[in-house]
Order: structure tokens, then sequence, then C-alpha cells
């Protein structure tokens, strides 16, 4: 009873509030809605559906997440967002929520988002018929004096109906008899006072007890009621009645007072003496709940806080106060506690919607969480101000009713902050400031906004040249700052070429690793560096991508023997060279030269001379490769000399190749000696034994070399590369090799620069023939007859011939070069046949030099 009383006076003032609140934000509501519902009502139990009254979709509740707020501290609706129905979560006890209070109304707010919009429903709970009267005691005792005249009431104790209206107390019974009679009586608020009238004089002696039943009746149904027994004791003569100096007393009590504090003192008198003076205090009429926050002594009228005092539960309280003599006449006044509000309760922050993860790419003002802070305090105690962080990218928007969103204000960026830790502050008015705080944990997703980014803008990689196939190169590799799959990234090789071939069939990358392979072994003297292009995609959506160049340099090694350019070295014609004999001392015979397709220190050359006829009249340059006399002819000399001559290239291990070189000892170039010599005939004679060996080499050799060239020609009808080979000379000179190196040594170093070449051709017959000086194109020396077939051997070191020059200065400088050597030396007969080498502009068959 004392609870529901104190809740009675809790919705009433809340009535008041509400109404203002809802005055103040109607411009927000777009419709108050009003229901009704029995208490007592199960869970689950139906109120209404909202749908219609709110002019809503069926699927919008859910579409906007439709949020239903109580107002209360308890939650006594639930709303289906799906159906719409609003449906009794808890039931609901009338006289426990409200008390006395009529109407019962519990408010609660509909909040949709996008865009926020509130929705009042006001629920009226309606009383049922499901308590029954009561009094407080099951016994009464009432003591009369017997000189009470005729008409005197006495009060009785009212029975107490929690419930409202019709089912409330309606009616009183008492049990039939000729002295007493019930009487009740009705002030303004229509509250029942009820009171035993004496109707015909007691008389103690005639009799001293009366035992009488008073039953109270509701008018619910069904109809309830209540008993109590009330013993009436007749007293001697005590004709004087307590008497209170006040009426009423009024005071003011602060919550949260301590144990024992003193409420009031009342104080009441009488003018009898002894027994029938004798006054004791009693509470008349209370509420359990304001005898368990008040005591009242019985003696002195004081009243203490025996409690705990709330103004949040209840504002003020209503107590009477009974004085009884010893006589057992009372009077009676009445105590109103006003309870002054302290500011004893912090803000309360309520978040209502939140999004714990948000994509860094959102827009700005996008609502990351939808609170509201409450104060159950009043006042200036019961307002407050609301602050997040500054220096955070969210900022905190006021709504109406309290309410609060936080919003996205500046750009989020996964890469530099991966989440956040928002804390919400809220700070009453009151006196001293209550705080409190709310930390919101926003967690930053990832979204596909940075491309890879390699290690360098430049990768080079060098490998050995004759590398095993499917080896590793290097590897390239780049970073994402994205996450998971946005960072997953995919290496591919983007198409090329390489030599007129495509880049994939040299190197490959693996995808995950970003290894580089390469699937051909490589020759430094076809191809000394290339350039691949390596893409690195991500596994975002959309991907991003990056690329960068791989630079792959081939490291020569010393895989090719030098390769005489003069005497060629794998012509089956014998090489001739003609002597005066009477050259003299340092007599320039002839220069042999030789190159060497590899680079740097691999391809220096040096010259020795391994054989001759007779070693003391030719000495060779070691670097520039000049055969010359050391001393001069005499007749004893054999007109027929043989030179075997070896040059050596400075790689590590060294390769070595000979040639042969003949010369013949003649009196001037009229001279009959000049007439082919049958160089091999002799050698038969001289070497004997070794024909046979020779015949086997020579017929083993030319089957290679022979399907050397069956494999070249394929190779190169395969390709369709036009510029693969030149000829420019009849059948029986060799043909150019496109595999000489272009960074080959001058002719001062031991070697013949690529841009150092020689086109030498005699014309058929005798070798007294004449010959004409015209410009070099293929470096082809020969005195053979040109109607002997050519048979091609290719020694072990050597790889060919280097390609034809092709530009003017290369032309310039090649006749420049061999009009010095052709140039007569001082003491000297005159320039022999290779020195004899000119230049001449025009090409095709007229560049062919004829001796003579």
């Amino acid at each position: 009873m004392e609870e529901a009383g104190s809740m009675g006076v809790y919705f009433r003032n809340s009535q008041g509030l509400y109404l203002l609140l809802l005055l103040s934000v109607s411009r927000v509501m777009c419709v108050s809605i009003h229901y009704s519902v029995p208490e007592e009502k199960k869970s689950g139990s139906l109120v209404a559906n909202v749908l219609k009254d709110l002019k809503l979709g069926n699927e919008e509740l859910s579409a906007r997440r439709a949020q239903l707020v109580s107002k209360s501290s308890k939650q006594y609706f639930r709303l289906d967002t799906h159906s719409g129905n609003l449906l009794i979560n808890d039931k609901i006890d009338r006289e426990a929520l409200c008390g006395q209070v009529e109407p019962c109304l519990l408010l609660s707010e509909i909040v949709l988002e996008d865009p926020l919009e509130f929705y009042s429903i006001e629920v009226r709970i309606e009383d049922v018929n499901d308590n029954a009267p009561r009094f407080s005691k099951n016994k009464f005792a009432l003591e009369i004096p017997e000189n009470v005249p005729i008409n005197t009431l006495f009060l009785l104790e009212s029975a107490q109906d929690i419930d409202l209206g019709k089912n409330s107390v309606q009616n009183y019974t008492l049990t039939p008899t000729e002295h007493f009679q019930l009487e009740v009586e009705m002030d303004n608020s229509e509250n029942k006072y009820l009171s035993l009238c004496l109707v015909t004089p007691l008389d103690r002696e005639e009799k001293e007890m009366f035992e009488l039943t008073l039953t109270a009746v509701d008018g619910g149904v069904p109809q309830r009621t209540g008993t109590v027994q009330i013993n009436v004791n007749i007293l001697d003569i005590n004709d004087n009645f307590p008497q209170f100096s006040q009426t009423e007393y009024k005071v003011t009590l602060k919550e949260n007072s301590p144990q024992d504090t003193l409420v009031c003192k009342v104080k009441a008198t009488d003018v009898d003496f002894g027994s029938n003076a004798k006054i004791t205090y009693s509470f008349h009429q209370v509420n359990e709940k304001v005898q368990k926050l008040f005591h009242l002594h019985k003696d002195t009228g004081e009243i203490t806080v025996r409690g705990r005092i709330d103004h949040e539960k209840q504002t003020s309280y209503d107590m009477s106060i009974r004085a009884t003599d010893g006589g057992g006449l009372s009077g009676n006044c009445k105590v109103l506690v006003e309870i002054e509000d302290l500011n004893d309760n912090a803000p309360e922050i309520s978040v209502i919607s939140l999004k714990n993860i948000v994509r860094e790419d959102s827009a700005l003002n996008t609502v990351v969480a939808l609170f509201s802070v409450t104060d159950q305090d009043s006042g200036d105690n019961g307002r407050s101000t609301c602050s997040v962080d500054m220096n955070l990218p969210f900022a905190l928007k006021m709504t109406m009713n309290n309410y609060y969103q936080i919003v996205i204000q500046s750009p989020l960026d996964r890469e530099k902050i991966t989440e956040y830790n928002v804390t919400i502050t809220a700070v009453d008015w009151g006196s001293p400031r209550l705080t409190s705080t709310r930390i919101i944990h926003v967690q930053i997703s990832d979204v596909n906004d940075n491309p890879p980014i390699f290690d360098k803008s430049l990768f080079k990689m060098r490998i050995q040249e004759n590398n095993i196939p499917g080896l590793l190169i290097d590897s390239v590799h780049a970073v994402d700052l994205d996450t998971e799959q946005n960072a997953k990234l995919t290496y591919s090789l983007l198409p090329g070429k390489v030599g007129g071939g495509s880049v994939a069939s040299y190197i490959s990358v693996n995808a995950e690793t970003g290894n580089i392979y390469a699937l051909r072994s490589l020759d430094y003297e076809l191809i000394k560096d290339f350039r691949a292009t390596v893409k690195a995609t991500d596994g975002g959506i959309p991907p991003l991508s990056s690329e960068v160049i791989v630079h792959v340099i081939v490291i020569d090694e010393n895989d090719n023997a030098p390769f005489f350019l003069y005497p060629l070295q794998n012509s089956t014609s014998p090489c001739n060279e003609l002597l005066p004999k009477m050259a003299e001392d340092g007599y320039l015979v002839t220069k042999v030269v030789a190159v060497d397709q590899d680079s740097g220190q691999n391809s220096w050359l040096s010259y020795e001379l391994l054989k001759a006829t007779d070693p003391g009249l030719f000495s060779i340059g070691a670097q520039n490769g000049e055969v010359k006399t050391r001393r001069p002819l005499t007749e004893r000399d054999t007109s027929k000399q043989k030179l075997v001559i070896a040059v050596r290239d400075n790689g590590v291990p060294p390769q070595t190749s000979t040639v042969t070189l003949n010369i013949l000892l003649v009196d001037g170039f009229s001279d009959p000696y000049l007439k082919v010599v049958d160089v091999r005939q002799q050698e038969h004679e001289d070497e004997g034994t070794l024909t046979m060996y020779l015949v086997v080499c020579l017929a083993s050799v030319s089957f290679v070399f022979l399907l050397c060239i069956a494999s070249f020609v394929a190779v190169r009808m395969c390709k369709k590369n036009p510029g693969g080979s030149f000829i420019a000379a009849p059948p029986h000179f060799p043909p150019s090799r496109p595999d000489i190196p272009e960074n080959c040594t001058d002719s001062q170093s031991g070697s013949l620069s690529r841009n150092y070449q020689y086109d030498v051709c005699l014309t058929g017959g005798s070798l007294s023939s004449e010959f004409r000086f015209l410009r070099p194109l293929i470096p082809v020396f020969s005195v053979a007859d040109p109607n002997i077939p050519v048979i091609q051997q290719m020694s072990s070191g050597s790889q060919g011939i280097p390609e034809l020059l092709g530009n003017k200065e290369s032309r310039d400088e090649a006749r420049a070069s061999l009009s010095e050597d052709a140039a007569p030396r001082p003491g000297g007969p005159g320039p022999t046949v290779n020195q004899a080498i000119g230049a001449n502009v025009n090409s095709g068959q007229n560049d062919w030099l004829s001796y003579q």
C-alpha cells in the first residue's frame, strides 16, 4: 500500500513532465497514439497494431530500425518490428505500478531512423478487481467510557482496497447491536471515514464488552469483502480527549538523510489526570512504506528517519498521527513531509543504436551511434550536457528530446588508425556536478584503396651465361598497406620482346613469391641484357596493381675460343703468302687477325708461333699478330715455309686456336712460283704416317660441321629471320657469322674490331693474275681457286665470322686502316697481297677484289 501510494505520486509528477516534453517536441512527433489494456494480462498479449495508426508500410519498421523506448525503468512492452504488434513484455500490476493514481499511464516512444522520427505511445492501464478490501489489523480494540453521551462517534479505521473506482470499497456493514450503529461520511476528496455511533447509553454494570464485526464490501465483479473484529471495552468516566497543538504539520526533509534524523515532533495534551492523561502516539492509517521509512516515538511524539529517503522514488509523504490517552480517548493530526532533491544521481547514457564496424570510405555525417542521456534528479540536478573527444574524426550531434548522434566529421583511414575508442561524457548541472562516461568501440574496416608498392623502382638482376634452365635469378617484392584479401598480391609477367622473341620464353615469375626464374640457357654473345615488366596485383575489388622494370644482365663466361679471320682457319684451300727473296729483316710478311666473341679480359688475345719450318726466319707480334722476317733470306732457305700460329685468350681457363700459314719464297710477283702449289701433297710427303689420322679427323669434323649447318638452316627457317646471314661473295668464300661480339678489341690488342672487316677476292687462274682494290664487305681471305668447292670446318672454340658492317663510319675506318697496311715499307720490295687490301664504296658484285 505504501509503495503503491509513492508510485502514484511519482506518476502524477511524471505525467506533468511528460506532458511538457510532448508539447516541446511536438514538431518532431508525427503521431501521438493512445491505447488501453487491462492489468494482469499475460506476457505476449496483444495491445494493438501500430502500423495503421502510424501509417507505415509492413516492412518499414524493420527497415528503419524501429525501437520502442520506455519512459519507465522497466520495459513493460515490446514491439514486433515485422508485424507492427505492440505486445506485453511483462505482466503488469496496476497497483504496484501506479498505486492510487488515476489514470495509470505508461509512456513510451517509437524511434525511427533515416529520417529520425519519434512517435509517442500512451498506454492506459485499466484496473481489474483483483484485490479484496483489507484492514490494517485483524482485530481492533475500542475502549469507551460509560458516561459517553448518546450519538457520540468513535472513529474506526477504514478498509484499504488498492483497486480503483467501483472495484474499491463501496460499502460497510456492522454486526447489528442496539447500542451502536455504523456511520459513514465522505469528505470533499470522496474519502470515506467510519465512525461507531452510540445510539443508546452505556451501562458498564450491565455489559462491559461488545464484540462487533465490521465488513467492507467492494463493487467489483466478482464482489470481494474484508472483515475486522472490533472489541469495545466500556471504561469508567474519562471525558477529555487528547488535543494536538496543530492539526497539520508541514516539514521539509533532504533526501539521503541519515538514520535517526529528526523529522518533526508532534505534541498533544489531555486535561484529565492520572492514567487518563497519559498520552501515547501512534501512526494512524499509514501504509507500510511510511512505517519502514519513518519511526514515531510513542512517548515523545518525535518522528525520525528509519530507512533511505529517495526523492526520485517519492517526493512527499502524508501521514496521520494519533494521540491516545490512558482512558482510551484519542486525537489526530496530519504530518506532511516534503522531500528536498539532492544531486545524487549521475546522468545515464543509454546506447540505442551502434555500428561497431565502419568502412573507411564511409561518407561524412554517417551515423555511428544513437544514444540518449537521462537524469533521475529534478530541476538543474536533472539537466545535463554531453560531449565526446575533440581529437577524433567523430562529432556529437544533438537531436530533440535528449537524443544524441555520433557522426563522422572527417575522412577515415584504416592504414593510419584501425580502431577508435569514443568516450562519451555526460555532466549534470547540479552541485556538485556528477559525471558519467560510456566508451564506444568503433572498428574501421578496410577497403582496397592502396595499390601495391615495390621495394625498388628498378630491379637489377645478374645471371651467368650458360645457366641451367629453371635457375632462380632473383626475386621482386611488393607490399600493400591494405589488409587481408586486399593485401594479397599476385605477381605476373607482362608481354614483351627480347631479341625478336617473347620475354615469357626467357624468364618466368612465381605468382605468389615473386621469384624470377630463367627458362632457358642464356648466351651472352647473343643477348647481353634485356628488360622485362613485372606486375603486382592485389586481391581487392576492384583490384589495384603496380608495375616495375626488371633489368636482367647476362655475365660473360670464357666459352668461346679465338677465331681467325685471316687466315681463315676452317678453309679447305691452302693459305699461301708470297715473300720476295730479296726481303730484309723486319719485313712484314702478313698479319694474322683473330677475334674472340667473349668480352672483357676473355677477349684479350695474344699470338704465338708454335711451329715453323725455319724457327729462326720468322717472328710474330704477340699483340698485333704481325708476321715479320727476323733476318734476310738466303739461297739455302726452303722456298716453302710452313708456320703454325696459336692465339690464346685471357680467360680462366684460357682457350686456344691454331692456324697454318704457308709462305712461298718468290723472286717477284711475276715469278712462275706464284702458281698454285699443292701444299697437301708436299705435306703428305713430309709427314707420311699422319695421313691416315688427318683423313679420319677431317671426315669427322666435316660430318659435325655439315650436321651443324643443317641444324642452323632448320632453326633459321623456323624463326624466319631474314637478317641471320648476308652472302655477298662467290660460293668459295665462307659466310659471315652474326655471333661475333661487337666489343672485340682492335688490331693493336691482338684481335680485330667488329668494325674492322676485310673482303679479299682473287680471280681464278694462276697466282700471277692481276688484282684490283675494291670495298671490303665480308672478312674473307683466300687465294684458292673459286671453282674448288669449299668445305667449312668449325673448330671446337670458334663461333663464326662477325656480321657485315652497315654504316659509313665503319667503312671509313676499315678503309683508313687497310690503306695504312697497304703502304709500301721502307727498304721493302712493296706490299704483299695482304697489305694491298683496299676499300671500295660500292657494294654487291663490284665489291670483290682481284689481284694480278
